[in-house]
């Protein structure tokens, strides 16, 4: 199946601080990803804090252009105007939150935020219409009808990330993209969002960009995993590929830090020395050398190339098995 989403050494950096006697820093956010999503199917992008997970949702959903690279939906370019002079490339985008409750405006009712993307971004269609569309879609994703008049406080955090997800879906994207999208649920509503989740991927065929730092819902939810650590991708492959075969040193360690209720895995978790180091002040080589035990000169001199085809991964060093 071919990708409707393309993207080669992705890029975003910003310029800060600097004055009368000193020059601006750059931040390297993103420092250069590439990854294709497909129709019905799910990429997860995991890492620290830090890693440069957001900054990646925020450049393909066209909120912020990239500083390099090239970004493609369905062949056409994404350029630092692109998204907004063509509304139809904008919709076929969309992003859901976090945060359910600060993702929506408590002065609208359910209903008119379900409405209000069709007002903004079609507004050839009848106010009968944007009714009968949002009271259709309240029912898909698992509401009734009565709450189509109430407001966003007089719902429990699982049902306002229902209304999320069904405002994303209003402008039929091909492409959603999830950024923690169930982290601040509780466990038994994490599955049911992302069960929901599934069912809506397989009737509307929808591309996935999943972002997460719970590696037990990426095994769950993903079909491609890729591994972010200071802006760049060092490992990406199939999903059970990565979980069973881990290459590169900072994915057997996230993977090593999963919870367990075994007593015995203590003895084989990886503890990472020191802290993520600051996107002003990016190591020379790969940016994993400081806290990786496998590091060598050659390490610190040169970011290493991309070994392998579907299971791709930067490390001079991989861990064989």
């Amino acid at each position: 199946m071919s990708a409707i989403l393309t993207a080669e050494n992705l890029k975003r950096h910003y310029e800060v601080g600097g004055g009368a006697f000193r020059s601006a820093a750059t931040v390297r956010a993103l420092d250069g990803a590439s990854f294709a999503l497909e129709p019905g199917k799910t990429l997860a992008v995991v890492g620290e804090s830090g890693c440069g997970k957001s900054t990646l949702a925020r450049v393909v959903t066209m909120i912020e252009p990239p500083s390099g690279g090239s970004l493609a939906i369905e062949g056409r370019e994404v350029g630092p105007d692109g998204a907004a002079k063509d509304r139809d490339l904008r919709a076929m985008v969309q992003i859901v939150f976090q945060d359910p409750y600060g993702s929506l405006n408590p002065r609208q009712t359910i209903g008119q935020t379900l409405m209000e993307p069709l007002m903004l971004n079609r507004p050839e269609i009848k106010a009968e219409e944007r009714e009968s569309r949002a009271r259709e879609m309240l029912r898909m994703v698992g509401l009734r009808d009565e709450h189509f008049d109430r407001y966003p406080h007089m719902f429990s955090g699982g049902q306002r990330q229902r209304v999320a997800v069904g405002r994303a879906l209003m402008l039929e994207p091909k492409i959603l993209v999830l950024d923690e999208p169930v982290s601040a649920l509780d466990l038994s509503i994490q599955s049911q969002v992302l069960n929901l989740l599934i069912d809506l991927q397989e009737k509307f065929q929808l591309a996935y960009l999943f972002i997460s730092h719970d590696l037990s819902v990426v095994r769950h939810l993903a079909d491609e995993v890729m591994v972010m650590y200071l802006g760049r991708p060092v490992e990406t492959g199939p999903k059970d590929e990565i979980f069973a075969h881990p290459r590169h040193p900072y994915t057997r360690a996230l993977l090593s830090a999963t919870p367990v209720a075994d007593p015995r895995h203590e003895k084989t978790r990886i503890k990472l020395e020191g802290e993520l180091p600051s996107p002003m002040a990016v190591p020379e080589g790969c940016p994993f050398n400081p806290r990786c035990w496998r590091a060598t000169d050659e390490c610190r001199r040169e970011f290493p190339p991309y070994e392998g085809e579907r299971h791709r991964y930067a490390c001079y060093h991989p861990i064989e098995e």
